[in-house]
């Protein structure tokens, strides 16, 4: 009988989770089930206990029960711990297990498009979750400096003050979005722009040599305006792939090769 597994989230229709790990299993020769569920705004913690109650081994969560997952578990991985959220669930001795393998997908995918990370500066656009969740990893991969930038100051200075003592190896600064500028090997926009259509304007005295939206399949100010600078820039789909290879080897014990999902 197939494994049984899951994506939960509200909306889930656009979710490519399911597609993508079917591509991964057959790839490396496992057989799997896995589906997209819908849970009411009030029913994520019922859903995941009725799934994993059912024999359901591995259990992806998206927008927007990330957080409301991260307070459900027994067990928390590191990095799970600092972006405090949870993407990826699964079951060992009775004990429900979080992990966030967002960030690790981003460096994966900017390891694959040959970007250096060790000893970079990086200025992330934006303070919220998706800022939070890739911190970490990015410290690991050997970043320097990172700096954050938000509209509201005093969001980007709370993130710093939260994660500096789990990154001691790199510098964290915050900056306010209307104050943009420096010189960065890296600009990543974790931002919603792209989702929301605003636009997001990047002063002639910030400069940059690579630029990443976190967003995929949208258009981007941001992307827009890395063209015309004529730097290197990529979209997010990497990063989607990056995190659902993360979940599948985590769940598997076998990861397979971010470049064969890209071309």
């Amino acid at each position: 009988m197939n494994q049984q597994f899951a994506v939960i989230g509200n909306p889930i229709e656009q979710s490519r989770s399911p597609e993508l790990h079917q591509a991964f299993a057959q790839k490396t020769g496992i057989h799997l089930n896995y589906v997209k569920q819908l849970a009411a705004p009030d029913a994520f913690k019922t859903s995941v206990k009725a799934f994993f109650t059912q024999g359901g081994r591995g259990m992806n969560v998206t927008v927007p029960f990330k957080e409301e997952a991260f307070a459900l578990c027994d067990v928390l991985t590191e990095r799970a711990k600092i972006a405090k959220a949870v993407n990826t669930l699964w079951r060992e001795n009775d004990q429900l297990y979080g992990d966030n393998t967002d960030g690790q997908g981003l460096v994966a995918a900017i390891t694959a498009l040959g970007w250096p990370l060790k000893n970079s500066q990086i200025l992330i656009i934006g303070a919220g979750g998706a800022t939070r969740g890739v911190i970490y990893p990015l410290a690991q991969a050997g970043a320097r400096k990172i700096v954050i930038a938000n509209r509201t100051l005093s969001r980007a200075e709370q993130l710093v003050q939260d994660l500096q003592q789990a990154v001691p190896q790199t510098t964290l600064q915050a900056m306010a979005l209307n104050e943009l500028s420096g010189n960065f090997d890296l600009v990543i926009n974790a931002t919603s722009a792209s989702l929301t259509g605003e636009a997001l304007v990047l002063p002639e005295s910030l400069s940059f040599h690579y630029a990443y939206e976190m967003a995929y399949g949208k258009a981007s100010s941001f992307l827009d305006q890395a063209k015309a600078r004529g730097v290197k820039y990529a979209d997010g789909y990497g990063m989607l792939v990056g995190q659902a290879i993360e979940s599948f080897s985590i769940w598997h014990g076998v990861k397979p090769e971010l470049q064969d999902f890209l071309d």
